[in-house]
């Protein structure tokens, strides 16, 4: 099994990446929608945050209210700790569940928006960045999200700098590209963790 960290910046593309690898052939293991369901209505992870937070954090129909708690943690550290503290082990418990269930020859995209930061880079056998200049996230993030450019600069701010990504990464794919560019670029990247992969293997004994 290759282990692969993928990341990159808001606005940079990295969806629609992983959305190619996984039709190249990964396993994708998505962070975010991980993060998604630990707290869904029900959960123990849901439970803990209430208890953490208070009912008010709760939409009407028992669901976690987003932007609300977002409200809360955003600006202020401790309790954005206190939110982590909940959240990142019950993610990690169920990424490491899903990964156990590849197969054993499986290269397994581990989808995480805060590799950098969270500095989680060690965990994987190699890390990928996908790459755009901060116009083009700027641009994106305007046009395609429909964010106010006061508070698209404000999201790429709060996050690791290009510069601290391109640190970290194996493997840059740039995506100040158009899509068929772009295609063309992941199925290169795809040939070469199947190369890896393959090369990780024990070799088979007569």
């Amino acid at each position: 099994m290759l282990k692969v960290g993928l990341t990159g910046g808001i606005g940079a593309g990295k969806s629609e990446v992983s959305r190619l690898l996984v039709a190249c052939g990964a396993v994708l293991i998505d962070a975010d929608r991980i993060a998604r369901d630990v707290v869904a209505p029900g959960t123990p992870g849901l439970a803990s945050v209430v208890e953490a937070f208070g009912e008010e954090i709760l939409a009407a129909d028992g669901s976690l209210d987003r932007p609300r708690l977002g409200a809360i943690v955003f600006a202020d550290a401790e309790r954005l700790a206190v939110l982590n503290s909940i959240v990142h082990p019950l993610v990690g418990a169920r990424s490491r569940e899903l990964e156990e269930a590849a197969a054993e020859d499986a290269v397994v995209v581990h989808d995480v928006p805060l590799l950098t930061e969270n500095g989680l880079a060690p965990l994987y056998d190699l890390v990928i960045v996908v790459d755009a200049a901060p116009e083009t996230q700027l641009d994106r993030l305007v046009r395609l999200r429909g964010m106010t450019e006061e508070d698209a600069r404000a999201r790429m701010a709060a996050q690791a700098s290009r510069e601290q990504r391109r640190e970290i990464a194996d493997i840059v794919i740039d995506n100040d590209v158009p899509l068929e560019t772009l295609e063309q670029r992941v199925k290169d990247v795809w040939a070469e963790l199947v190369r890896r992969s393959q090369a990780s293997r024990p070799a088979a004994t007569e």
